[in-house]
């Protein structure tokens, strides 16, 4: 069967210009300004045209009513001679008595109102009606103003605001382009060094603007991002040289009495060997399981709602483990009442680390603790032997650290335990911390939520 083709490699997707943070300002800023000056310009438009409008027929009022005077004076129903504005003189029922201009032509039926718009020689003429008696009969005096000059005018500013909101607009749109790219330069110029970065580089840092705007705050966390990555990138390195050194050792003890047992079989008893074998291979096996455990709390965040677990019955079953070995002396009369919410074979750790790390201290004497009080529950153990400097308080918790690394090895230490106490406390929303004990030891002190009763 012939091989199978390799799946294609994704194609990155196409940078679209417009979709950029840059363009979108820019095009929102412009819209927006844009949308305002042409509701703006609409408004201003209808208000200059209904000024306009009123100011010619003001004066067509003026007209007619200069003129309706003058013919009432006269007693006749002419129009003046000397009068050369656009006059209509119209009977009551709308029949067309004197005009001033034969091209003049009036809409029939006259529109009621004060005023209304005909059309003189192709120019639209606004007229306003004046009323007056003439010998008895009732005439009505139109006067009319041409509106060409006040259109000309609102086409001409209406061309203007055309210009005007185009040029607005593209210098807005362009002034919005300018900022919002210089001001997202340097957080470009983040990303490109960010980017750059290899995995052996995490010690570089980016440059910090001194605008102390957000650029800022964003170069300065993504500094101390790059330097929780380092540290982390770090104590993963110290954290496998470590596990291979420790590894190698039983495995190097077992190669050597196996060779040795190879070559000089007269020399190493049997008996002796597979002791040596199984206590190595011991050794290793916890050693794995830790590994393995730490592994496991590493990737969990926070421990879930778990269940009550009673956290004095664990440190009663390890007294009673302790005085069947028989090793130490175990004091158990503080042991109190102390529930807490979790996983119960990982809290069970917890506390068989403690008390494994206190009898390898230990003179004689191991105590044990523990008592609920203000919705917390406190686990104490402690030992009589030579206790934790106070220098190195904050490094017993810390991964393959052993104070005495003679002891510890030669009592099975790994110098995970203390660590898996840290890192399985954390989880369950904890802390623990070391101190000076009552018999001049270390004491151990768990701090952990408690579960009030139901």
């Amino acid at each position: 069967m012939a091989d199978a083709a390799p799946a294609p490699a994704p194609v990155p997707a196409r940078r679209r210009p417009w979709r950029t943070v840059r363009s979108r300002a820019a095009l929102g800023a412009a819209l927006v300004v844009g949308v305002f000056l042409v509701l703006g310009s609409f408004v201003f438009v209808a208000l200059l045209s209904a000024s306009l409008r009123g100011s010619v027929e003001q004066g067509a009022a003026a007209d007619a009513e200069l003129v309706a005077a003058q013919v009432e004076a006269s007693g006749e129903a002419r129009i003046p001679a000397s009068d050369d504005h656009l006059l209509v003189l119209v009977s009551a029922d709308g029949s067309v008595l004197d005009v001033s201009d034969e091209d003049i032509v009036l809409p029939s039926p006259l529109p009621r109102g004060d005023s209304f718009t005909a059309t003189v020689d192709d120019e639209p003429v606004v007229f306003v009606g004046e009323d007056v008696e003439v010998a008895g009969q009732d005439v009505r005096v139109l006067a009319g103003r041409s509106l060409e000059d006040s259109e000309d005018a609102v086409s001409t500013v209406v061309t203007l605001l055309v210009v005007a909101v185009v040029v607005l607009v593209l210098l807005v749109g362009l002034t919005a382009w300018v900022v919002v790219g210089r001001a997202l330069a340097p957080v470009e110029r983040i990303r490109s060094e960010v980017a750059g970065l290899e995995a052996h580089e995490l010690d570089r840092r980016v440059q910090v603007p001194p605008s102390g705007d957000e650029v800022t705050r964003l170069a300065e966390t993504m500094n101390e991002m790059l330097g929780r990555l380092d540290r982390a990138q770090a104590a993963q390195r110290r954290f496998v040289s470590d596990a291979s050194h420790e590894l190698r050792s039983p495995l190097a003890a077992m190669r050597q009495y196996a060779e040795v047992a190879a070559a000089h079989p007269d020399r190493v008893a049997v008996t002796e060997l597979a002791g040596t074998v199984l206590a190595e291979g011991a050794r290793v096996q916890d050693l794995v399981e830790s590994l393995l455990l730490l592994a496991r709390l590493d990737e969990r965040s926070r421990q879930g709602s778990g269940r009550p677990v009673d956290l004095d019955d664990l440190l009663l079953a390890e007294a009673s483990r302790l005085r069947g070995a028989g090793t130490v002396a175990v004091d158990a009369s503080k042991i109190g009442a102390a529930r807490a919410r979790g996983d119960e074979a990982l809290l069970g750790r917890v506390v068989r680390n403690l008390v494994d790390n206190a009898v390898r201290h230990a003179r004689s004497t191991v105590t044990l603790a523990s008592w609920e009080q203000g919705g917390v529950v406190r686990v104490v153990v402690e030992d009589d032997g030579a206790g934790v400097p106070v220098a190195e308080r904050g490094r017993v918790f810390e991964r393959f650290v052993r104070l005495d690394e003679a002891r510890a090895r030669d009592d099975g230490g790994s110098g995970l335990g203390l660590a898996i106490v840290a890192d399985a406390v954390r989880l369950h929303g904890g802390a623990v911390e070391v101190g000076d004990g009552t018999g001049g030891g270390a004491r151990f002190t768990v701090t952990l939520p408690a579960v009030g009763d139901a």
